[in-house]
């Protein structure tokens, strides 16, 4: 029993701000329960290269985090876990969870014998599905806990080639799924997002055109560890692009898709700017915005890409792309400053995809109340706290931020109970 609360609080999303809300909670000394669906915690911070303000790897910040868990035994991680029921009372939440079967238990050191055995093939989540990995695996490189992971559906059948190569019996081929109903004092809502389908951009080429990509495979497609091992190549033919088109509020600000600005869009495309003249000095690239938003001391990306050699800022809206000659693309745009619709070409488009809540499909049963776009609002009368990008568009830093915050109203929401 915590001294500071009757029963935990319960935090549902261990991305940066689900674990940066649970460990504060932690801190202040309330028992706290983290649950998260995926096998690792981290969410989509670690699926980027770079982040800012400091554009330096994610996983340095991550791993100060996954230190203060271990330490902190106020913390339960529950991983592959999802929330099935919740039932608000007068003196909080009862909520039922559903754990995923344990196919490799804790037993596990990340040795890695078992992937180098294991036949089946299936696409690479944390790349986005960009390549392929073995059915049983480390989730990724920075991945905590280590335990590894197995798609199950994928094994062939009566194939047990992991559970031979594992000397530590921690596979087990016939593990089931597990329940628990566990009472909390207060809840925080930290589900984070995911981005806007390419598919539905079919006007930006998006889901038919090769060399079209979203902002989210170009991270990974930088990133060592990614489909290509950092390297920036064109999805046709695997050769480095010469000519790069940034295309901004892709789907954003649009009423046809989303209405509202995802915040950290224009961000995100200045970064990877800089990606592509680091990697390759000879490629030209354009960035087509409507307006460039890159508020606080972030102005000094725009500056710094501004002021580079290769880079242009056109004031412009990309309304259609189409096949090119041979596999580049032809992009058909107002230019506002020329004031007229001008035609151009690119061998590789990278569309700026905004940020959806993942409380969109309504999978929480909470009964959350939401705003017109589907981000969470805050109920104190019920003791729940929405935080991160299940709250509004944010970027890294303002997560943090606002995981901060949540904790503190949480653990108040929670001595009321």
């Amino acid at each position: 029993m915590n001294t500071m609360t009757k029963q935990p609080i319960l935090v549902v999303g261990a991305g940066i701000t689900g674990v940066s809300a649970a460990l504060e909670a932690a801190e202040t000394g309330c028992d706290v329960i983290l649950v998260e669906r995926e096998p690792a915690i981290g969410g989509r911070v670690l699926r980027n290269h770079n982040y800012f303000p400091k554009l330096c790897p994610p996983a340095c910040g991550m791993e100060i985090n996954t230190r203060r868990l271990e330490r902190n035994s106020r913390v339960r991680v529950l991983t592959n876990t999802r929330v099935t029921e919740a039932n608000a009372g007068a003196d909080g939440w009862s909520v039922k969870l559903a754990s995923a079967p344990a196919y490799v238990n804790d037993r596990c050191t990340g040795c890695g014998e078992c992937a180098k055995v294991c036949p089946a093939k299936v696409p690479d989540p944390h790349n986005l599905g960009m390549n392929e990995t073995t059915a049983i695996r480390s989730p990724h490189v920075d991945a905590w806990p280590t335990t590894y992971t197995l798609d199950r559906s994928a094994c062939p059948a009566d194939c047990k080639a992991c559970v031979e190569a594992c000397k530590y019996e921690a596979i087990d081929l016939n593990a089931s799924a597990k329940d628990e109903t566990v009472s909390a004092s207060s809840v925080v809502v930290a589900t984070g997002w995911h981005p806007y389908p390419l598919e539905k951009l079919t006007e930006l080429g998006g889901g038919e055109l090769k060399n079209v990509i979203a902002n989210v495979n170009m991270e990974r497609m930088v990133a060592p560890t990614g489909p290509t091992e950092g390297k920036i190549l064109k999805p046709s033919n695997g050769e480095p692009p010469k000519k790069v088109a940034f295309v901004q509020c892709a789907g954003s600000r649009d009423v046809n898709h989303l209405p509202y600005c995802s915040a950290v869009c224009c961000l995100a495309s200045l970064k990877q700017a800089i990606y592509v003249r680091e990697q390759l000095p000879e490629a030209e690239v354009t960035i087509y915005y409507i307006d460039r938003r890159a508020p606080g001391r972030n102005e000094d990306v725009l500056t710094r890409v501004a002021e580079m050699d290769g880079v242009k800022l056109v004031k412009g809206k990309v309304g259609k792309i189409e096949q090119g000659q041979g596999d580049g693309l032809k992009l058909r745009l107002e230019d506002v400053e020329a004031g007229q619709i001008v035609e151009t070409e690119a061998d590789m488009v990278v569309l700026a995809t905004g940020m959806v809540s993942n409380l969109v499909n309504g999978d929480l049963p909470m009964n959350l109340t939401k705003d017109e776009d589907n981000f969470g609002l805050d109920s104190l009368e019920q003791k729940v706290i929405v935080a991160g990008v299940a709250r509004r568009p944010e970027d890294v830093a303002a997560c943090v931020r606002d995981a901060t915050g949540a904790a503190a109203k949480s653990v108040i929401a929670a001595r009321r109970a």
